[in-house]
């Protein structure tokens, strides 16, 4: 070998030396169309969904009420909350499945299933009979769970194919859809459920036809832009390197606990008000305040999530709302059902809003977006299963308010030191040199 060619190779290693890593997930700008009709659409067909899917889970508090009172009164509180649990473990926890199916490119397929699912079961669910828990049980947290939990995590990943710069901002705007959501679905339930000339089978019915309507309308809109990718990701690889990935093990465990505290203010504030002897009217509008301040809650974080950093705005919800929790121990007056149902329902929906951002921000390969969302929230999904039943079995059939409350608060903490602990090390792993290349930390904050 010559003297020239050594030292063309020596200078060779060097450049490679110095040279910056390459980002996996190839997000360069430019890439990425920031906007247009495609992208738009899309977003508005994931808003869409999210009132149809998440938003109808947590109108679930209407249901909580009215069984106990009226269609499924022989049903203790823990019974009936078994109905909306499952139903909300299986709109969360399918992401490990469908998020998969994501990846592989069979969008379309999860988009009109899952919509053709939720709408034959709501109509289903109309039919069920007085006191038949098993219908119910069925209709309303088996299939209508299923179909809604097919919807939610595609629904919201697709918007990483249009959006970069404004993925968080988009995200969080399709995530906003299901607290207007939260607000339509009891407002048309509670006017309809509790009128003898209209009753349970009709204002199931019309509710079932409207979810029908808007999610035929989203499978119009939405579209895919770029081609699945052609290697296949390995998901028990992929979980081995998921759990090796310390903020992102601390981040899952963070969502299983604080949803444990999450549902309970959603599942039993109307009950709550009632039972303490406030005007039912009022009562049935708790739930109504508690979900529009959610939609401003689920709306701001993407005008202010570039300058306090996601996972700040994560810890923070989370804080507060652990203590407006803690709070309902006290509930007693119009004024502390306003007060808790306001803040509460703002910053929990923050919260939400925040949870795929807060994912993304620490994923290095977008191509495994889908499966850290689906492995993720199935962890999320099983503290939504188990929570609502321990709080109603807390609850007990004497409506001892403090025990469920105290249980609820405490996990909620539990959930708020994951978080913290989850953004201490991503923080920590960035300040290293190459790994802020990798993880692109010039322009995003954790």
């Amino acid at each position: 070998m010559t003297k020239s060619e050594v030292e063309f190779r020596a200078s060779s290693t060097k450049a490679q030396s110095v040279s910056p890593p390459v980002r996996k997930d190839n997000a360069v700008d430019n890439d990425f169309p920031e906007g247009g009709l495609a992208a738009w659409s899309t977003l508005v067909g994931a808003f869409l969904v999210q009132i149809c899917a998440f938003g109808y889970t947590t109108s679930f508090g209407v249901y909580e009420d009215y069984y106990k009172r009226v269609y499924l009164s022989h049903e203790s509180s823990s019974a009936i909350s078994w109905i909306g649990s499952i139903n909300s473990f299986l709109v969360v926890s399918s992401g490990i499945v469908v998020g998969r199916l994501y990846d592989r490119g069979y969008f379309y397929h999860i988009l009109y299933g899952g919509s053709l699912l939720q709408a034959f079961s709501l109509f289903m669910h109309s039919l069920a009979k007085p006191d038949a828990y098993y219908q119910i049980l069925l209709s309303q947290g088996l299939g209508a769970g299923i179909g809604a939990g097919m919807l939610y995590i595609p629904c919201v990943a697709i918007l990483s194919q249009y959006f970069h710069k404004r993925r968080a901002l988009a995200m969080t705007v399709a995530a906003s859809g299901s607290s207007l959501g939260a607000v339509i679905h009891p407002l048309m339930l509670n006017n309809t459920l509790n009128k003898p000339s209209v009753g349970f089978a009709i204002a199931a019915r019309a509710n079932a036809g409207l979810v029908a309507a808007l999610l035929l309308l989203a499978c119009l809109l939405m579209r895919t832009r770029t081609d699945p990718p052609k290697s296949e990701i390995n998901l028990r690889d992929a979980a081995g390197r998921f759990v090796r990935d310390t903020p992102y093990l601390f981040t899952a465990f963070g969502m299983a606990t604080f949803i444990l505290a999450f549902y309970f203010p959603v599942f039993y504030l109307q009950l709550d008000a009632v039972t303490h002897g406030l005007d039912k009217t009022f009562s049935f509008y708790a739930l109504v305040i508690m979900n529009a301040s959610g939609f401003l809650g689920r709306v701001s974080p993407g005008f202010f999530v570039q300058v306090l950093g996601v996972g700040n705005m994560v810890i923070g919800s989370t804080f507060v709302c652990a203590i407006m929790i803690l709070a309902m121990i006290g509930l007693g007056s119009v004024a502390s059902v306003v007060i808790i149902a306001v803040i509460y329902g703002f910053f929990s929906g923050v919260y939400v809003s925040l949870l795929a951002p807060f994912i993304a921000s620490m994923t290095e390969d977008m191509s495994e977006l889908g499966a850290r969302l689906g492995i993720a929230f199935f962890c999320c999904g099983i503290g939504s299963l188990i929570g609502t039943p321990i709080e109603g079995a807390l609850l007990t059939g004497d409506y001892v308010w403090w025990r469920p409350a105290l249980f609820s608060g405490v996990m909620g903490f539990v959930g708020v030191g994951c978080f913290v602990m989850s953004v201490i090390l991503l923080r920590r792993r960035r300040h290293k040199p190459a790994t802020d290349i990798l993880s692109g930390t010039d322009s995003e904050k954790a």
